[in-house]
């Protein structure tokens, strides 16, 4: 077995964040030397035309000495982006009707009260 193979066998403390397709995995890792780091796994699932799926996975490490960095940074990312748009989410993918949705909000805009 590889040392990276290894090093990923101690787990310590372990989150899961369901997310409609995605599902993020937050694990804390033993290293040999008994000091710990961080994973954080994105698997998302594809579904093929047959029905069949599949996943695929990403991963990053993260080391304590990047702890703070990345934090201030994440934090700084979500803020931003909280702040320029919102809570709401707007994209037409995580909506399987957006655009029946938006044709019938755009008909229902069209009635005038004189048709009352």
């Amino acid at each position: 077995m590889r040392d990276h193979e290894m090093l990923e066998k101690e787990e310590i403390f372990s989150k899961v964040l369901r997310a409609g397709r995605r599902t993020y995995f937050f694990d804390v890792r033993s290293t040999k030397a008994d000091d710990y780091y961080v994973t954080i796994t994105e698997s998302k699932k594809f579904t093929e035309e047959d029905g069949s799926f599949h996943f695929k996975k990403h991963k990053i490490y993260l080391y304590k000495e990047d702890f703070v960095s990345f934090k201030e940074i994440l934090n700084e990312m979500t803020d931003f982006v909280l702040d320029q748009k919102g809570e709401e989410v707007i994209s037409e993918r995580h909506q399987k009707d957006f655009k029946r949705e938006l044709a019938e909000a755009k008909s229902f805009t069209n009635v005038e009260f004189d048709d009352f």
